[in-house]
């Protein structure tokens, strides 16, 4: 069971916590967010025919095989189920031709533009979270792939600095509650340890599904922060730090959380 303090009181307290280091957590105490919801929230990630996020999932095998623009990314691919296994669980990746990490969406969207000449989608367009979700779920059971590609490593390092660096109007950083203070609550919710293992999700919350970026973008909100746009560097940077530090967990592929 967590603590509970008040609102006010535990941003007094995060603000006066130091920055920890980067990669904080040992493998040994790494939890997913799934573990810190309630027995009910959990048995409706487990069950496909209760889980909201099969209705994107479901949209996602549709637009696979759509060959209505007149290439479908089947017609590439082939069965996604074969073809498609274990691919949410390594990215974000590098891109030879951009010479820049991309993350699953901005691959999907580089996808869309070179093979199928077809404009990019938005970070939270339906078609792009629905095929998200479809690609996800290829992956569901596989660990989330270690960070072994040395052109990485500047974006990897700058991804870091991000997570400890104190951010916004309240002064907080991501390690500061996802490191330190995980597994006790603030506003009334349960800190989690901020583990992208099951993107895109369904949140109970938004009553819809989402991206990591929506829900990072919730957490600059929540510290008063200047915005990073959706597959924009800066977040692709760290996205790719959170993938690194959930090294090895499984991938959920996709999830409910509160």
């Amino acid at each position: 069971m967590g603590w509970r303090i008040p609102l006010a009181l535990a941003v007094g307290l995060l603000a006066a916590l130091p920055n920890s280091p980067s990669l904080a957590q040992g493998a040994e105490s790494r939890r997913s967010g799934f573990d810190f919801m309630s027995a009910a929230t959990q048995a409706l990630q487990r069950d496909d025919a209760q889980n909201p996020v099969m209705l994107w999932v479901a949209e996602g095998a549709r637009r696979w095989r759509d060959d209505s623009a007149g290439r479908a990314c089947a017609g590439c691919h082939g069965e996604a189920e074969r073809s498609m296994r274990g691919v949410a669980a390594r990215y974000p990746a590098w891109d030879e031709r951009l010479g820049e990490p991309v993350n699953l969406q901005k691959r999907i969207n580089l996808c869309r533009e070179r093979h199928q000449q077809q404009p990019p989608l938005g970070s939270e367009d339906e078609a792009m979270l629905a095929l998200e979700a479809y690609l996800a779920l290829q992956s569901r059971g596989v660990p989330i792939a270690r960070t072994d590609d040395p052109r990485l490593a500047g974006a990897l390092d700058r991804g870091g600095k991000f997570y400890s660096a104190r951010i916004g109007q309240l002064a907080l950083s991501c390690s500061q509650c996802h490191d330190q203070l995980a597994g006790g609550r603030l506003g009334g919710s349960t800190i989690p340890q901020g583990h992208p293992t099951a993107y895109p999700i369904y949140r109970l919350q938004w009553q819809s599904a989402g991206s990591l970026a929506r829900r990072l973008r919730g957490c600059f909100t929540g510290v008063r922060a200047e915005q990073l746009a959706p597959m924009s560097r800066e977040m692709i940077e760290l996205e790719l730090f959170l993938a690194t530090r959930a090294a090895g967990m499984l991938h959920e592929g996709p999830g409910v959380r509160p």
